[in-house]
């Protein structure tokens, strides 16, 4: 099985190029995240006449997430346990939830298409909310690998965090000044690997960034950020067979600026005949 994770920076405005990308590329699951709209608006159309189905979550023209997927999509969650909400200027348990998480089962995994907070910038409430909210999603991971230690579980998604000085190219993020490289941001990635995930990309592509502002000149300039991640358990991690970034998408006609990051899963090995074969 192929699976991909891709902040689309609005769907509707780019589902040509993403619709084209999954089939010219086989992809069996595709994550998306920053839909910018509601399910309603959804262009479920495109999707399906290429043979996917695609369950959506977005509450307006801001943030949003969405699978689509060749393989029967089950459990479907909006949010996760634990998972905080944000209004400016409201405090306390009763800011509403937002957009930016969706959980699912495909093919024997558990999935969540994750869009992390921003932050926006060091010492504002935005940034305070996108460590409760990664804080929220290491106990949760850890919780659900308690209960079940071989769970295929994936997070996948824009985390919104560089984690190493080698993920940052951008000359105007500046650790102790920018957000997404901060230490704080960087404990909070670091905090979902000791619960148990581990970027399964990484040691098949060490190099290589996934995001690129549209300002001053940064894609030709290769001045990018390495922020978008598939993170997986052990029972998810032992089946990947390879990984790739696709740079090239962020090449051409108003694209995203962001590119997709694919695994390939071989989750079922040549000695298991009796596991149901997943395509």
């Amino acid at each position: 099985m192929r699976l991909a994770t891709w902040n689309v920076n609005s769907i509707r405005a780019r589902v040509a190029r993403t619709v084209d990308f999954a089939v010219r590329e086989h992809i069996d699951v595709l994550a998306m995240q920053e839909i910018k709209c509601t399910p309603e608006q959804f262009p479920y159309a495109e999707f399906e006449a290429a043979g996917y189905e695609v369950v959506a979550h977005g509450l307006n023209q801001w943030n949003g997430v969405a699978i689509a997927s060749r393989v029967p999509i089950e459990d479907v969650e909006h949010a996760f346990p634990g998972m905080p909400g944000f209004a400016k200027g409201v405090e306390g348990p009763e800011q509403p939830q937002e957009a930016r998480a969706l959980g699912a089962t495909v093919g024997g995994i558990r999935l969540w298409s994750l869009y992390v907070p921003n932050g926006r910038s060091l010492g504002d409430p935005h940034y305070y909310y996108k460590l409760d909210w990664l804080s929220a999603l290491a106990e949760h991971t850890s919780a659900s690998l308690a209960e079940n230690p071989d769970l295929a579980l994936a997070l996948v998604g824009d985390f919104n965090i560089a984690p190493t000085d080698a993920d940052n190219g951008d000359p105007a993020v500046v650790p102790g000044f920018s957000t997404h490289v901060s230490p704080p941001e960087r404990e909070a990635f670091a905090a979902l690997e000791a619960a148990g995930l581990q970027d399964v990309v990484r040691p098949l592509v060490p190099t290589g960034y996934t995001y690129w502002d549209y300002k001053r000149l940064r894609f030709p300039r290769n001045e990018g950020m390495r922020i978008d991640f598939i993170l997986g358990s052990h029972a998810f991690a032992d089946a990947v067979a390879g990984a790739s970034i696709h740079r090239d998408e962020r090449k051409g006609e108003a694209p995203s600026d962001h590119v997709p990051v694919v695994v390939d899963l071989d989750l079922a090995g040549p000695d298991d005949d009796d596991r149901p074969m997943i395509f």
